[in-house]
């Protein structure tokens, strides 16, 4: 503590220069609260934008999916690549490693699985564990035409509002039921749902035609699921047209974990996504990281 006879008046005011009021870099985020923008900035890199986010939440409604039937042994080498953990509080108090400091985007829905309707879902996590678990970001589906569209909807207003009240942002992910129609159409309605109920990010497809227009019809950063497993060069192909289009990013899953070498892939998924490496480049990068690594390098 100063003493009181030594407290002297300040002079560096800079009277010459403006008050300084950053915009917040993150579309849609610039009214945000500090601790929501700061928690956005964990999940997306301020330099480039974008993240990379690493989905092994595949396990709650699937169970032990190929890839990920050990997610204590396939997670963990991937985690030093990641932008981003997306994943069950179950698989993060089992197999996650504590010291692990990548932020964490928190599966916060359940209530079915594969042998039933996908879309009769729940909110299966209180914000109270979201806090203890250090969460980034809450997420949830909505499943926009389908039977249960309204509670899929309500599911995620309920995790936008008690996100809100603890500064905790929610990404609404725009799940598609197997008779949707999987066009630009369909995904702009829903991400522009998701966002105007108030979601702080959207996960959503890319498509081939159309994508840009669902990316600009969204007031709220977009990033592409990955989808179903594609060789490694048309998967790192996707995410270079999904970010050269606007999506602020990947949320990868089956692309990475499903891969022969899934280091070698999410590090070049990273080189297309912050550095736009073209998606040549990008696969030579796998093919050189996977000799490396096939060969016992680090």
């Amino acid at each position: 503590m100063a003493d009181l006879d030594d407290i002297k008046d300040g002079k560096e005011f800079g009277i010459d220069q403006p008050a300084r009021n950053q915009p917040f870099f993150l579309k849609g985020a610039n009214a945000l609260d500090w601790g929501m923008q700061n928690r956005l900035s964990r999940i997306f890199n301020p330099v480039s934008g974008r993240t990379v986010m690493l989905a092994f939440d595949h396990g709650y409604f699937q169970g032990p999916t190929t890839g990920i039937e050990r997610l204590d042994l396939a997670i963990p080498p991937l985690i030093p690549h990641a932008d981003v953990l997306m994943c069950t509080r179950g698989a993060l108090r089992a197999c996650i490693p504590a010291t692990a400091t990548k932020p964490v985007v928190l599966r916060a829905s359940a209530g079915q699985s594969i042998l039933t309707e996908l879309s009769n879902e729940l909110v299966a996590v209180d914000i109270e564990d979201a806090i203890r678990l250090n969460a980034a970001a809450i997420t949830a589906q909505i499943y926009v035409g389908a039977e249960y569209e309204h509670k899929s909807i309500a599911n995620v207003v309920k995790l936008i509002d008690t996100g809100n009240r603890y500064g905790i942002p929610t990404l609404a992910v725009t799940g598609v039921g197997a008779d949707m129609v999987r066009d630009a159409r369909y995904f702009g309605l829903a991400t522009r749902i998701a966002a105007e109920i108030g979601a702080h990010y959207v996960k959503s497809y890319y498509i081939d035609e159309g994508f840009d227009r669902v990316v600009a019809g969204c007031p709220v950063p977009i990033v592409i699921a990955g989808g179903k497993k594609l060789p490694e060069g048309e998967a790192l192909e996707m995410a270079f047209k999904a970010v050269d289009q606007g999506a602020a990013g990947v949320d990868m899953g089956r692309n990475i974990f499903q891969s022969d070498s899934p280091v070698a892939m999410i590090q070049a998924v990273g080189a297309v996504v912050h550095r736009n490496e073209r998606p040549e480049q990008a696969h030579q990068m796998y093919l050189d990281l996977k000799s490396e690594l096939d060969a016992g390098g680090d």
